[in-house]
């Protein structure tokens, strides 16, 4: 009995020095709010568990000016330039290397209390930095704001410019399994587009099992997102030879036959003359083969959309099957039409969208005439929580299904609508959709590979759950940024929300992620003024977003006073604001938000701002209605 007892207290004690991994963040280290009082956690910094206090680590960092030379980048991170410069096999400390080019950086990585950090310092140089954007741009996800909230005493609302902050940087030391297994350092890597833990592991010659491992990963090529750090267990330092230049994709090669020059005046006559015979037999053999497509088109003609349909059926189960095993469940119709009480008026939300009871969990039910297998293909890719979750999908009749969470508070326009809802008159709600909003697009402009644009940002288009979080929904017309730089959208215009339809996509169908952006800055002008999109004044149907240009007349505020109310602007000025809202304390906030939506709706797409400055803009504006003693007429 004695034995037996003896061996579990030494479990016991042995037990903590087992733990062989650390935990993947995922994108959630992108959320600035999270806690460790009960515990650490991934969101700020690895944990201080292995077998070393102390160590060699590495971290692999992206040349970005100002950050482009082993000077500055060591400055940056605190790093020994020397070594630094040794390790990446560069001679000179000032010479310029080429953007996006990667760069070893090693660290002392040294316990902390709970985690583990290598120690940097940044003096701010503007006021428009965060915790956020230091943590996620300048130091590219190598810290978390998080762990800079942490770490230092200022409060997020007090950042100015010459501060000096203390920048703890991600990195770790192996774990006793490790050591054992051969590893001697741990790499803090960015994930790149196109990357995947067998890319990154056959890069840096070592077993993606080693990797997997090393995260706390269950599967050897789990699902990372772009722009989010992991851990390469290496037995040996790495080496420059190993890293590389992150080009963005470029266009497809063009196809050209290779033209070999012909010397000499005879040979040259004599190849034209096979030259012009060659290009005679080619258009003759096209021609001939233009008339038997031509012949073939016509006799297929009648099966044509019956093979059609049931292509597109077959692509919609495909796409469905391929991700059974990661929780997409194919409903049947009857389970769908049991749920709604058979697709019952009083279950309907509205258009074709029904609440569905399922075993005690409400869901919403969106039905489809045309072919979901897009939107279905890009739902199955995203994981965020400011866009809709997707749980399933049926097909009937040539009918689609697909099965969402249920949103209970609607959509944005009627929520804004509410008079009698106690949350409706809360400014830092509003501030809240805003940054939820934003948060979702920049999701989709920046972290999934190719980038989408949404295309039909409206205020119908965005719901919100009991707690009045928004999360952007209907990807119906999103399509791959990628894909659509270099051609015109076929799409009508019909099927985008008037109001909202940025200039170069009215006149030239130019779809790219500013087009997001345009429309954010009208749902801005929704939550500010309580105004739709489209709205009536004097009885004559009138843009919002075109009213307020036309009336600024290059910036004058007054002019938007005057819009919005009518009558004397200075002597109203509170008439910007929706009526509801009804709190002149709010006047300053609901200014900035005006100036940051009229921005967004800049005529240029390239005067726009991207949507991760309009994040930031937001977190700013958030911080400061907090950091107010008043906010607009309810704190709820």
């Amino acid at each position: 009995m004695d034995c037996y007892l003896l061996r579990f207290l030494l479990l016991l004690l042995i037990t903590p020095k087992l733990k062989a991994q650390q935990s993947y963040a995922e994108n959630s280290a992108l959320d600035c709010a999270d806690s460790d009082d009960r515990g650490s956690l991934p969101t700020f910094l690895y944990t201080c568990n292995g077998e070393k206090k102390s160590c060699k680590a590495f971290l692999i960092f992206q040349s970005q000016p100002p950050y482009n030379s082993v000077s500055a980048i060591s400055n940056l991170t605190a790093s020994d330039p020397s070594e630094l410069a040794r390790i990446n096999n560069i001679s000179d400390h000032t010479l310029v290397l080429p953007q996006t080019k990667e760069v070893i950086v090693p660290v002392v990585c040294s316990c902390s209390g709970e985690y583990y950090e290598a120690k940097a310092s940044y003096l701010i140089p503007s006021i428009d930095d965060t915790y956020y954007t230091i943590a996620t741009d300048t130091y590219q996800s190598m810290s978390t704001c998080n762990a800079l909230m942490h770490e230092n005493n200022y409060s997020a609302l007090s950042l100015q410019p010459g501060f000096e902050l203390q920048v703890p940087l991600r990195c770790a030391c192996p774990t006793s399994n490790q050591t054992f297994n051969g590893t001697k350092f741990l790499l803090t890597y960015l994930v790149s587009w196109g990357d995947s833990v067998p890319v990154v592991s056959e890069r840096f010659n070592v077993s993606a099992k080693s990797v997997a491992y090393a995260n706390g990963f269950t599967e050897d090529d789990p699902l990372v997102y772009a722009l989010t750090p992991i851990l390469v267990p290496l037995s040996v330092e790495p080496s420059s030879s190993q890293t590389i230049i992150h080009y963005p994709p470029g266009p497809p090669p063009r196809l050209c036959l290779p033209v070999t020059p012909i010397h000499g005046n005879r040979r040259s006559k004599k190849a034209y003359v096979w030259i012009g015979i060659g290009i005679l037999v080619l258009i003759l053999y096209l021609a001939i083969f233009g008339v038997f497509l031509y012949h073939q088109k016509r006799v297929s003609q009648n099966n044509i959309e019956g093979k059609k349909k049931w292509v597109l059926r077959e692509s919609f189960f495909v796409t469905i099957a391929e991700e059974v095993d990661v929780g997409l469940k194919v409903f049947e119709y009857e389970e769908l039409k049991g749920a709604t009480e058979d697709f019952s008026n009083k279950n309907c939300l509205g258009g074709s969208v029904y609440r569905g009871f399922f075993d005690g969990k409400v869901l919403a039910i969106k039905q489809m005439s045309k072919d979901a297998t897009e939107e279905v293909k890009l739902l199955k890719k995203i994981n965020h929580f400011n866009l809709i979750s997707l749980f399933g999908a049926c097909e009937h009749s040539e009918d689609f299904y697909l099965v969402y969470e249920f949103m209970e508070n609607g959509s944005l326009r009627d929520w804004l609508k509410k008079e009698s809802c106690p949350e409706v008159p809360s400014w830092n709600h509003r501030v809240q959709i805003a940054l939820d909003i934003a948060d979702g697009l920049h999701y989709l402009h920046n972290f999934i590979y190719p980038a989408y644009v949404h295309k039909g940002i409206s205020s119908t288009n965005v719901l919100l759950n009991e707690d009045l979080r928004a999360k952007i929904a209907h990807f119906s017309l999103a399509r791959s940024a990628e894909k659509e730089a270099n051609r015109n959208s076929s799409t009508r215009y019909a099927q985008v929300s008037k109001g909202y339809l940025a200039p170069e996509y009215i006149e030239h169908g130019l779809v790219t992620p500013a087009i997001d952006v345009y429309a954010f800055g009208v749902v801005l002008l929704e939550l500010v003024t309580g105004k739709e999109a489209v709205f009536l004044q004097d009885g004559v149907e009138v843009l919002l977003s075109e009213a307020v240009f036309t009336t600024m007349g290059g910036g004058n505020a007054e002019a938007i006073f005057t819009l919005m109310g009518g009558g004397n602007a200075e002597a109203h000025p509170d008439r910007l604001m929706d009526p509801n809202l009804n709190a002149e304390h709010c006047m300053e906030f609901a200014v900035r938000m005006i100036k940051l939506s009229l921005a967004c709706l800049a005529e240029e797409p390239e005067s726009r701002p991207r949507i991760h400055q309009v994040l930031s803009s937001l977190i700013k504006i958030q911080l400061d209605t907090e950091k107010a003693k008043y906010f607009c007429k309810t704190i709820v």
